[in-house]
């Protein structure tokens, strides 16, 4: 084999390495597919495509596409899901490079691993984590795929455009984790007065998202994903007409963009980002 064909690697593994250390996938456990999907088809703008899971269980596993994109998923919980304390919630999908590897350090410092790591055929192999603070994700190793796409621009409609954590265990000892597990930055930060510091991170000087200390009155700490949509306060208006809750907002954030937090009709916290005009 010559020197060249030694160092040569190919388009996939390249474009993979560019959404290392940053979300890639989100994914919706709710108490009634049928009827998240019909939501979030109306409020985000999705459509759901259906894709049979490689399982013995045989579980349906609905994709959610921006045009011609996959964005994440919404998958049914079981009973013995709900037996296990499960309940309707996003979570997201952190790009790992070996993801039992990262499982591992995960645990050494100070997380834990709370499924897998495990393969999913011509998906990848993923585990399900949580940080110190107890925010709960997942980590995944992707199958590298000729036709994968590279990452969307900011702020692309249907795709999500803010990753919020409520840190369970502070905001400063929140981003120490992060930032050693995946290399985060830290690009801003803002003083909130008796809330405390809202800390921005980021990969290779784009900003990703923010974090903060979980408010008392908050049950747990999580991770919150704004998915971006035009007009903020034509979204409120499909929020309220599907069934959902505005919990916050709209309120105007750095940029010109407005957000809103609400509550899907199974329960599920989800958030949205747009302008207004």
């Amino acid at each position: 084999m010559s020197d060249t064909a030694t160092v040569t690697r190919s388009d996939a593994e390249q474009d993979a390495d560019a959404t290392v250390g940053r979300f890639i996938w989100y994914e919706l456990m709710t108490t009634d597919q049928d009827a998240a999907i019909a939501f979030y088809e109306k409020v985000v703008g999705w459509k759901a495509t259906d894709q049979q899971m490689s399982d013995s269980h045989g579980a349906r596993y609905m994709i959610l596409n921006a045009g011609d994109r996959g964005v994440g998923g919404i998958l049914q919980l079981n009973q013995a899901m709900l037996d296990g304390g499960a309940r309707p919630g996003w979570l997201g999908y952190i790009h790992v490079s070996d993801t039992d590897v990262a499982a591992k350090s995960i645990a050494q410092a100070g997380g834990a691993v709370h499924l897998g790591p495990q393969d999913i055929p011509d998906v990848g192999r993923f585990a399900m984590v949580t940080d110190p603070g107890g925010a709960a994700f997942y980590i995944m190793t992707p199958t590298p795929r000729d036709d994968a796409p590279p990452p969307a621009e900011p702020m692309t409609p249907g795709h999500v455009g803010w990753h919020e954590l409520y840190a369970g265990n502070g905001e400063k000892a929140a981003f120490d984790f992060y930032s050693g597990q995946f290399g985060w930055e830290q690009m801003d930060e803002m003083d909130m007065g008796p809330m405390g510091k809202y800390r921005i991170f980021g990969l290779d000087g784009i900003q990703l998202g923010g974090i903060m200390n979980k408010p008392k009155d908050m049950p747990a700490s999580s991770w919150t994903y704004y998915f971006v949509v035009g007009d903020i306060d034509a979204a409120v208006e499909r929020v309220n007409a599907a069934g959902g809750t505005v919990r916050e907002g709209p309120m105007e954030v750095p940029g010109s963009a407005w957000i809103i937090q609400g509550t899907d009709p199974q329960g599920a916290s989800f958030a949205l980002v747009g302008f207004r005009g």
